[in-house]
C-alpha cells in the first residue's frame, strides 16, 4: 500500500493556492493516487464542495487495461482498483460516463436531483443518488499524442456545482494532466521493464545501469527449462494454437518461480532462464518448491489440453548453483540484461541431459549440497558434461 498523502499543515484558502500546490509542490510525490487524494482535500478547503472524485488511467499492462483511483469525503488516500481488458464488454462500462468520454464526449454532466427517468440510465448514477449526491461531472484528461484518460467529480451540495465551482475544476485539468502524465509514464516505464526484463533487473536499469559491460557478480541458483518436441509442434500446429500452448506453459512455469522469489531473466523461444540469488538464504529450497508447483501446474495444463485433443507437453529442467556475471551485454545500441558464466552453461547442459537420462529435473551435486537434507533426491550417477573436464554427479528431483 502506498504511503498516505502528506497533508501540508498550511490550509489552502483559494483555488489559486490549489493550482500553485499542484504545479509546484508535488514534485517529490511519486504516486498519482496520493496526489489525487490530497488534491480533493485541498479543493474542499478552498470551498469547492467535492464529495466524491475518481481518476481513470489507461495503463495497458499485460494483465489489465488500466486503473481507477476513487476518493470520497473523509478518505486520506484513494482506493485503487485494476481494470481488466474485457471491461468494455461488461454492463459496468457500457453506457457509463467512461464509455461516453472514450467515445469522444468532451464532458458528461448529470443532475442527480432530477427525476431519474429523465436522466441517463446507468447503475453508477443510481449508486450516486443513493449516497445523496446531487451533481456529477466527468471530463477527459488529455495526455500527449491524443491519449485520453478520465477524471470525475461529484457533490452533495443542494443545487449541485455552481458555475464558479465548475470553472475552478476546469482550470485544474491542464495541470492535473501534466502531473498525472509524468507519474503514469514513470509507472509505464517501470511496468515495461518488469514485463520484459524482470523486476530486479528493471530496478537496476531505472537506477542507471544502462552502460554496456556494467554488471556485478552474483552467486545464485540457476534454472533453465525447455520444452520437448517444440519444433514439431510449431511446424504442424496452427500459429494461434502454438502461441496459446506456449503461454499456458510459461504461465505454469513462471508463476511459481515469481511466487518463491525467483526472477525470470528471459524467455528463449520455448525455454526460460531464471535465477534465485543466494542473498536469500532459502534460495535453493525456494527453487525446488517452485519446480514442484510448476510440475503440478503442468499436469493440470496437460489435462486441460487433452480435453481439446492436444498432445501433452513434455519438458526438461536443469539446475545448478554458482557465480554468474549479471549485467548488460550486447551491441552499442541494443543491450540484454542477463547472466552469463560457466554456471549458466552447466545448467543448460544439465537441461540437455534430461533427454538422454530420461529425467524431467536434473540437479548438479553443487546444488544438491544445499538441499539434500531437506528434499528427497535420487542420485543418478556421474556423467560427462560437454565443456567441462570432469564428470558431474547428478541428482533427479521428482517433486
Amino acid at each position: 500500500m502506498n504511503a498516505p498523502p502528506k497533508i501540508d499543515p498550511v490550509t489552502a484558502h483559494s483555488d489559486s493556492d490549489v493550482v500553485h500546490w499542484l504545479t509546484n509542490d508535488t514534485r517529490d510525490e511519486r504516486f498519482i493516487d496520493n496526489i489525487f487524494a490530497e488534491l480533493c482535500v485541498r479543493l474542499q478547503r478552498a470551498g469547492i464542495p467535492v464529495k466524491r472524485a475518481s481518476l481513470h488511467i489507461l495503463i495497458h499492462h499485460p494483465q489489465w487495461l488500466g486503473a481507477r483511483m476513487m476518493w470520497a469525503d473523509g478518505m486520506r488516500e484513494a482506493e485503487i482498483a485494476r481494470v481488466d481488458y474485457d471491461v468494455r464488454e461488461r454492463s459496468e462500462y457500457i453506457g457509463s460516463p467512461a464509455n461516453e468520454i472514450h467515445d469522444g464526449a468532451t464532458e458528461v454532466r448529470e443532475n442527480l436531483e432530477r427525476d431519474p427517468s429523465l436522466g441517463r440510465k446507468h447503475a453508477v448514477y443510481d449508486e450516486m443518488r443513493a449516497k445523496g449526491l446531487t451533481d456529477y461531472v466527468a471530463w477527459p484528461l488529455y495526455h500527449t499524442l491524443g491519449k485520453r484518460h478520465l477524471v470525475t467529480f461529484a457533490t452533495d451540495r443542494p443545487g449541485g456545482f455552481d458555475d464558479a465551482h465548475i470553472a475552478v475544476l476546469l482550470k485544474l485539468l491542464p495541470v492535473l494532466a501534466l502531473v498525472s502524465e509524468i507519474r503514469v509514464k514513470n509507472r509505464l516505464a517501470r511496468t515495461l521493464l518488469e514485463t520484459y526484463v524482470g523486476s530486479h533487473a528493471g530496478e537496476l536499469i531505472l537506477a542507471g545501469a544502462t552502460r554496456r559491460g556494467s554488471g556485478t557478480t552474483v552467486r545464485a541458483a540457476i534454472m533453465i527449462c525447455d520444452l520437448r518436441d517444440f519444433t514439431r509442434i510449431s511446424d504442424n500446429w496452427p500459429r494461434d494454437d502454438v502461441i496459446d500452448l506456449l503461454n499456458g506453459y510459461f504461465d505454469a512455469m513462471s508463476e511459481p518461480i515469481a511466487r518463491h522469489g525467483g526472477e525470470i531473466l528471459k524467455f528463449i523461444g520455448d525455454g526460460l532462464l531464471a535465477i534465485f540469488p543466494l542473498s536469500q538464504p532459502s534460495a535453493c529450497a525456494n527453487l525446488l518448491h517452485a519446480v514442484a508447483e510448476a510440475r503440478q501446474a503442468m499436469v493440470a495444463l496437460n489435462e486441460r489440453n487433452s480435453e481439446t485433443g492436444r498432445a501433452p507437453l513434455n519438458y526438461g529442467i536443469g539446475v545448478h548453483v554458482g557465480d554468474v556475471m549479471y549485467g548488460n551485454i550486447g551491441s552499442r545500441t541494443r543491450l540484454d540484461f542477463t547472466v552469463i558464466g560457466p554456471a549458466v552453461n552447466m545448467a543448460s547442459r544439465l537441461e540437455t541431459l534430461t533427454k538422454q537420462l530420461g529425467r524431467t529435473v536434473l540437479l548438479s551435486r553443487a546444488f544438491a549440497d544445499f538441499v539434500e537434507s531437506d528434499f528427497d533426491l535420487e542420485r543418478v550417477g556421474e556423467y560427462p558434461v560437454r565443456g567441462f573436464n570432469d564428470p558431474i554427479e547428478l541428482f533427479a528431483y521428482h517433486g
